[in-house]
């Protein structure tokens, strides 16, 4: 607590930034699973402050997820009512919890670097460019839909070029202003003045917006926005009709299968995208915490169950806000836990206030967002490191922004892995030419991975040369990798190949395969 305390200077300044990052997008994951606004809301308010405490992370936020979406739209078409689908996120909730204590978060320690930094510039393009018909005043999709094909027919891209044809000038006046706002904010004079540091850029965007709008509106304009270009958060007269608009699981349903096989699905799917979300943010931290997985994921348990319990929708860790957690200088817990408090009290004292931000100012906010997260750098410096870590990070990208998130992470986990198989491969051993003679080195250990490398290798090497084969530093080399060398020994005799063996520094001798003195490794 004295820890969340000490940074307080810097964590309320940034749990504002989440707040108003995170409203949105709780309202839009909601709006395109098909559930109630408000389970949106609930979720985004149990995560803050139910996980948020509970948690081992600093900067981790969680709330309602995009990569859940298509599962809970589906659950909802099959089960009987949105009471009934609660009992399945309860259900996850419990699963989560089993999956922490048999310490199954050790998952996060094996996915690639390139594909969290791949699966970072994937959602901060994505932002930038679902967002980008927000900023002009075209909100036929909702916010926090993340897939490449969308809920309202159309795609990632076709979306931008409708929405050519559907803007509204007041939301690109809106829009714009926001981002130059913020592209001042990054600017050194207001990044070390403490007045600007605790009066954090995307609270002034919201506040110009709002103020924009309501004078177009005041001037008797028709240029101003309403409606769905607006915030909607569901209104209460008081905190009392609040907690009574509030779902409540209907137990009745506790023995029907699908809601069973749908907890399962959604706690795989959130403890999946938690943990890679989890080892994202951990990368992205200048402090370069250690966030323990496990906790992590009994932490969601705990929070689905409240959630569930609540009335609202399946929980995980979100890139998206916790990009803007660390983006806002966050230090502690304590902006997570602010953000969650922030928005129950939005929703139980000022939802009207709330319902005059226009979605365009919005929007400016998470483009910015996604553009800390896909900068270029990021490219040129795994270009810098070679295919074997460009490649995955390039595939992961194009995977996550041509499908979604989840299909997109499989996808960029495989290419990962080859590439890393493929280097190791070549690490086992390694091949050197030096004019007519030729160096093959075994690593400490050669598998029978490497077997298929090794026999393309050695039969390339041309007639009429001399190879020495250094196995003097290995501990292992499998049974197959010594046959393939053996086949080499006896088919060097027609090509004229003379062969050295190493087995130990200082002990080279040469290997015959004249039949009567033949020799095997």
């Amino acid at each position: 607590m004295n820890r969340m305390l000490s940074h307080a200077g810097r964590d309320i300044p940034a749990s504002i930034v989440v707040f108003l990052v995170a409203l949105p997008l709780c309202l839009g994951v909601a709006l395109a699973s098909g559930a109630p606004l408000l389970s949106g809301v609930i979720g985004g308010i149990v995560g803050g402050i139910v996980i948020g405490a509970l948690s081992g992370s600093n900067l981790s936020v969680s709330g309602p997820a995009a990569g859940l979406t298509a599962i809970v739209a589906g659950a909802l078409g099959e089960l009987p009512s949105y009471e009934v689908f609660l009992l399945s996120v309860i259900i996850a909730g419990v699963l989560q919890i089993i999956l922490g204590y048999i310490k199954a978060g050790i998952i996060g320690d094996y996915i690639p670097n390139a594909v969290i930094k791949g699966m970072l510039a994937a959602i901060g393009l994505i932002l930038i460019l679902k967002q980008l018909p927000h900023l002009v005043g075209y909100d036929a999709d909702p916010e926090g839909d993340e897939s490449f094909f969308q809920i309202d027919g159309e795609n990632t891209f076709s979306e931008i070029l409708l929405s050519l044809n559907h803007f509204a000038p007041a939301a690109i006046i809106i829009g714009f202003i926001s981002l130059l706002i913020l592209v001042v904010y990054e600017l050194k004079f207001f990044k070390q003045n403490r007045i600007f540091q605790l009066i954090p850029g995307p609270l002034i965007v919201v506040l110009v917006g709002a103020l924009l709008n309501a004078y177009l509106q005041s001037q008797g304009s028709r240029l101003y926005l309403d409606g769905d270009h607006l915030v909607s958060l569901p209104l209460s007269a008081n905190p009392v009709e609040f907690f009574n608009q509030l779902n409540r699981p209907d137990w009745s349903g506790i023995g029907n299968l699908q809601v069973w096989i749908t907890g399962g699905t959604l706690a795989i799917v959130a403890s999946l995208e938690t943990l890679l979300s989890l080892e994202a943010i951990d990368k992205l931290d200048p402090e370069k915490g250690f966030s323990p997985t496990n906790r992590e994921l009994k932490a969601q348990g705990v929070g689905n169950i409240v959630s569930g319990l609540l009335g609202g929708l399946p929980l995980t860790s979100v890139i998206v806000r916790s990009s803007a957690n660390v983006s806002s200088g966050a230090k502690s817990k304590l902006s997570t836990i602010l953000h969650g408090t922030m928005l129950l009290a939005a929703v139980l004292f000022i939802p009207g206030l709330l319902n005059l931000i226009p979605k365009a100012a919005l929007a400016a906010i998470l483009i910015f967002t996604g553009y800390k997260l896909a900068k270029i750098s990021i490219f040129k410096e795994y270009w810098k490191k070679g295919y074997n870590q460009f490649f995955p990070l390039i595939i992961t990208v194009l995977a996550i922004l041509f499908t979604d998130l989840l299909i997109g992470i499989c996808v960029g986990m495989i290419a990962g892995f080859y590439f890393i198989f493929r280097s190791n491969f070549h690490k086992s051993i390694l091949i050197l030419k030096d004019e007519h003679r030729y160096l093959i080195r075994f690593a400490k250990e050669v598998s029978y991975l490497n077997k298929g490398y090794l026999k393309t290798a050695l039969e390339n090497i041309p007639d009429d040369q001399a190879v020495l084969i250094d196995a003097s530093k290995s501990t292992f080399v499998d049974q197959d990798v010594v046959e393939v060398v053996n086949d080499f020994i006896v088919n060097s005799e027609s090509r004229n190949i003379r062969i050295y063996f190493k087995r130990r520094p200082g002990e080279t001798k040469e290997i015959f395969n004249d039949p009567h003195k033949r020799e095997m490794i």
